[in-house]
């Protein structure tokens, strides 16, 4: 049964939905099938795989408010092993029109339940805020990550965000865990970067990944060419950071690499 994390942070700019795209190309090309949801109504993740979210006729929002089956709406991707679950701009209505629906904040496991069985990881691009959408897919996640970048006010609205995790843990989702948080954006020649990676590291030993971030010019290119940055250019150090995320994470889950 495929294990479903959620890339979470209400802050925008984090490196989430990096993150989650390149996190899913990298566990694909080591050979675990995985589906990527775009469940942000911005739709970077759809484009940053190749598709156009102005073009994408039935979404992530059409599955959630029940007028498509998630097998119909799953897109493959130019990438081996990859699939995509895609949004576009309607996403925008979902959280209005789910309000006095049954079930609303459970609407994105239902959606998966028949899925979780066709992949190894199934990663959620959340959108930056902690509303219906984010809670929905926390409810519907194993785990969840959490990008941090290694700038000032690092740390700000990270202990929000794991209150909310908590709450989660402590009514909808018992089984709920945080996969790990992930320092992006590190750049080794400011002190800066440096003291906001021994900050991390001190206030949530434990749970902080070891693999970092770089900051890459290839990785920021990379979204504009509707490609990961493994297919982008394989050799970059984007590319090296986010395999070694998914042996991290592989290893943690008990693969072997």
């Amino acid at each position: 049964m495929g294990k479903i994390i959620a890339v979470v942070n209400q802050k925008g700019g984090v490196g989430k939905t990096t993150t989650a795209v390149n996190l899913a190309a990298s566990l694909a090309v080591l050979e675990h099938k995985s589906l990527l949801i775009d469940s942000d109504p911005q739709a970077n993740a759809t484009s940053a795989v190749g598709f156009d979210g102005s073009e994408i006729e039935t979404s992530v929002y059409d599955c959630m408010i029940g007028n498509a089956n998630v097998r119909d709406v799953i897109l493959h991707t130019n990438t081996p092993n990859l699939d995509l679950f895609p949004a576009n701009i309607d996403l925008v209505g979902a959280e209005v029109e789910m309000i006095n629906m049954d079930r609303k904040d459970f609407r994105m496991r239902d959606c998966l339940e028949e899925l979780k069985d066709q992949y190894d990881f199934i990663i959620i691009d959340c959108a930056p805020s902690l509303g219906t959408l984010t809670i929905n897919a926390l409810v519907a996640a194993d785990s969840v990550i959490i990008p941090v970048q290694c700038e000032y006010f690092a740390l700000e609205g990270l202990g929000q965000l794991l209150n909310t995790v908590r709450l989660i843990q402590n009514g909808m989702n018992p089984n709920l865990t945080i996969e790990g948080i992930l320092l992006t954006m590190y750049d080794s020649r400011l002190k800066l970067a440096n003291a906001v990676v021994e900050d991390v590291q001190q206030h949530c030993r434990g749970i902080v990944f070891n693999t970092i971030i770089a900051r890459n010019i290839r990785l920021s290119e990379a979204p504009s060419h509707g490609k990961p940055i493994i297919a982008y250019d394989i050799q970059s150090k984007g590319t090296t950071n986010y395999i070694n995320l998914a042996k991290e994470i592989l290893d943690n889950n008990g693969y072997e690499i």
